[in-house]
């Protein structure tokens, strides 16, 4: 999914950031327990079939739910449904759907909610940027082609409780998948009630998760979380009100955090040295990747070798360790490390398909591909825009990159530009960049959940990459080889050395946060990948 600038000095986060305010709830003996959480960038939207980045999902794993929760590691486990049945061919699943769990409006959930949220989300008309997580359902990749009509997709409800989903193809990751907030059922009655105003604001939907959301009015920075009577598993909520704001500012943020008006903050730099031995401190390794994407429908960027010479001009070691100095490591491609191993010898995809020459600094070379790359562009000059998000951490990211890809040359002109996180991503989904600072969490623990993304045509490839062999791959590992482990593996390995190859995106670092939480605090549920962060069994303790 995609990631948003944090406050603190890094230009990304996967996760959330969260503040609790120390008058809060002050044990678990107190009946209303009240949090104040921070988040750094907006809700761009609380629609399911839209929603692709990491402030919009959180919100909406934690106000939603589908067939499976995920809990530590990516554990699957129960949700709305209590029971399923897998063939032996891995292409059907049967789905019995609990029975009691309601919306807010009070109307049952049911199978039926299922069947109409996935067909919404496939429909192209609806234009969900997640729609290709769909492929392998029967007949998704028709219907997002405009070749099938959306109702004929491979999902139906016998009665209201039981669902059955017919794949075209076995999918290794299908339960993980389940538990992914794209796939979450919808109240068709809500979403005909609001329309096109479905999503942007609290009360322009309904909700069967562990929490409500009130106070969002689609631009506002600050919102609430109640518990929700209606959810089936209430008993076990124990946290009444999550409260939030937005705040991007993070000296600011540390302030509060050190007057004790707020007891979780992020911190990074000097402040992670300061801090890393107190026992406050918890450091958050994520399966998230942040990198630039170049528009290759510019003409500079069209050319790899100018490609090749940016990625070249970036010192990796000097971003982690003196910019962002919060925990997070270099990487060697797109796919973050520690995500997925090798099903016969146990290496880390990362290291196995790791293309040293695209995320290494050299300097010499680099001029050398500069220098050829404009010769055959016939273009004297490197000129463009770097886009990134509005953040303290923004901009210092984007200033670093400037600086370093200015050294390519007197000749070489980076202008810097800073704008709110829910416009990045409308500018970045509808091309308008030249160049652009994006971070993209796995939605799961597989490869694939990072390297479909560059697949010709997929919504989330901004930048416009396309190679007919990196495609084929990519098909043939969810396809013919999806059934063979080490064959679908090696298709991704090989997949990863052709994109890196190609210099079709320039990676920059893997995310990890550092954070000083309230030692009171618990139960919060963290992954690496996917919806991270479950607060359904939040706790405030003596």
């Amino acid at each position: 999914m995609k990631v948003k600038s944090v406050v603190k000095l890094s230009a990304v986060a996967l996760a959330s950031t969260f503040v609790l305010a120390a008058c809060g709830a002050k044990s678990s003996s107190v009946k209303k327990q009240s949090v104040n959480f921070m988040e750094s960038a907006e809700i761009s939207t609380m629609d399911t079939s839209k929603a692709d980045d990491v402030v919009s999902m959180t919100q909406l794993s934690n106000t939603e739910e589908g067939l499976y929760r995920l809990g530590k590691n990516s554990s699957v486990h129960n949700a709305l449904a209590t029971s399923t049945k897998e063939s032996k061919d891995g292409k059907t699943w049967t789905f019995t759907i609990r029975k009691g769990a309601k919306w807010s409006n009070g109307d049952k959930v049911t199978a039926k909610d299922f069947v109409y949220s996935w067909q919404r989300t496939v429909n192209p008309k609806t234009a969900s940027e997640y729609a290709y997580l769909f492929s392998g359902v029967k007949n998704a990749d028709q219907i997002m082609a405009g070749k099938v009509n959306y109702k004929k997709l491979g999902i139906k409800a016998d009665g209201n409780y039981k669902l059955t989903v017919t794949l075209d193809r076995p999918i290794p990751y299908f339960k993980l998948l389940m538990g992914f907030s794209v796939f979450f059922p919808q109240d068709q009655k809500a979403v005909e009630k609001y329309g096109s105003k479905y999503g942007t604001a609290s009360n322009k939907l309904v909700y069967n998760g562990p929490y409500k959301q009130v106070g969002w009015k689609g631009t506002n920075l600050s919102w609430k979380l109640v518990k929700n009577p209606e959810y089936w598993n209430k008993k076990n909520v124990k946290m009444d009100t999550i409260k939030y704001q937005v705040v991007k500012d993070s000296s600011t943020a540390l302030n509060l955090y050190n007057s004790k008006k707020l007891d979780v903050t992020t911190i990074s730099g000097t402040q992670v040295a300061q801090y890393k031995n107190n026992k406050a401190y918890v450091l958050r390794k994520e399966a998230s990747t942040f990198y630039l994407q170049l528009n290759e429908k510019r003409k500079i960027f069209k050319n790899k070798k100018i490609r090749q010479a940016i990625s070249m001009s970036i010192d990796r070691s000097q971003l982690t360790g003196k910019v962002l100095a919060d925990g997070s490591q270099n990487v060697s491609g797109l796919v973050s490390n520690g995500l997925a191993k090798n099903p016969s010898t146990g290496e880390d995809f990362a290291k196995e398909s790791a293309v040293k020459s695209a995320s290494t600094q050299n300097l010499t070379e680099a001029k050398k591909l500069l220098k050829e790359g404009l010769k055959e562009e016939g273009l004297t000059s490197l000129k463009f825009t770097l886009m990134a998000d509005d953040t303290t951490a923004g901009k210092a990211t984007n200033e670093f990159l400037q600086s370093q890809i200015e050294k390519l040359g007197s000749n070489v002109k980076v202008t810097v530009q800073n704008i709110p996180f829910k416009t990045r991503l409308t500018d970045s989904s509808n091309g308008k960049f030249d160049a652009v600072v994006s971070g993209w969490g796995a939605d799961f623990s597989d490869p694939i959940s990072f390297l479909q993304l560059f697949v010709t045509g997929n919504a989330q490839n901004n930048g416009g990459y396309s190679s007919k062999e990196y495609d084929a791959l990519i098909k043939k590992s969810n396809t013919t080889d999806a059934t063979h482990p080490q064959k679908r593996w090696n298709d991704m390995v090989k997949a990863e050395k052709i994109l890196m190859n190609d210099q079709g995106i320039v990676p920059l670092y893997q995310q990890a946060t550092s954070q000083l939480w309230n030692t009171k605090l618990k139960g919060v549920v963290y992954n690496t990948a996917g919806n991270e962060y479950d607060y359904s069994k939040l706790n405030l303790t003596k």
